[in-house]
């Protein structure tokens, strides 16, 4: 069997057990093993990873379906903004900035100061923290949603890398971040490889997933994700959020040297 083959199932085992408690597919920490270690061109590596969440989503989220963490609006609301974003991020990244350099920085400069702080606040005692924001409006949601679409459909993150540590940033409790995350991720990533596959019918570029790659991640990421997934409810809160607080910090700092290397 090809090494590659086995090297991006083991990698997306191991990556999904960890993320997958703190809402996030790892999709955001496979992108740069697909590029440096399995030689994934851009842009194909942006539709080679939305299809490792297509494949991998399924795990966690039969998980936390079948413990009833689905229930309840957020998700849906996540998912119909995310959905027209990433469509309209995977043709901006066609035809606009194959290399999107801007936008590692934009992630960088969101997420670095945002994961030390949901650290600290994980680590402050409960009386001495500032009282929970609340959660946004039904309309700001939909709008955070759409456009962690459209920068889930230029990079191929999915969105939930961004979604979980804002949401948990406000003050929301993380067995409702995580499940909500990972259902726009699994969306978004849907309807973003069917984009990337048409598109690939009048580009010139090469956009295509490497389907072999993609598909062992996400068998990898399948199982990952379904072992975090039931994780989850027996990690306390304060581990989850710091977590989401390191993952936030380390793709926050992975970023940013990408762009400034």
């Amino acid at each position: 069997m090809d090494w590659t083959v086995l090297g991006g199932l083991a990698a997306g085992l191991l990556i999904s057990t960890v993320t997958a408690p703190a809402g996030v597919s790892g999709a955001v920490f496979l992108l740069p093993v697909q590029l440096s270690v399995f030689g994934v061109p851009n842009p194909a590596v942006t539709p080679t990873n939305l299809l490792f969440n297509v494949v991998a989503g399924p795990g966690p989220l039969w998980r936390y379906r079948h413990d009833g963490a689905l229930r309840g609006g957020l998700a849906r609301r996540l998912v119909l903004g995310t959905l027209p974003g990433v469509v309209l991020g995977a043709a901006i990244r066609v035809f606009a900035i194959p290399g999107p350099d801007v936008f590692r920085l934009l992630i960088a400069a969101l997420l670095l100061p945002l994961g030390p702080w949901l650290c600290l606040r994980a680590l402050t005692p409960v009386h001495h923290r500032p009282p929970p924001k609340g959660e946004l409006s039904p309309r700001t949601l939909t709008g955070l949603a759409l456009v962690v679409g459209v920068v889930g459909g230029i990079y191929g993150i999915g969105g939930g890398s961004l979604l979980g540590p804002i949401l948990a940033g406000r003050g929301l409790p993380m067995a409702r971040v995580a499940p909500a995350a990972l259902a726009a991720t699994f969306a978004t990533s849907l309807v973003g490889a069917a984009a990337y596959v048409l598109l690939s019918l009048v580009s010139s570029a090469d956009v295509t997933p490497h389907w072999w790659l993609g598909l062992a991640c996400g068998t990898g990421g399948l199982i990952g994700g379904y072992l975090g997934a039931r994780l989850q409810p027996r990690l306390p809160e304060r581990g989850l959020r710091l977590l989401l607080g390191t993952l936030a910090t380390a793709l926050g700092v992975l970023y940013a040297a990408q762009t400034l290397s």
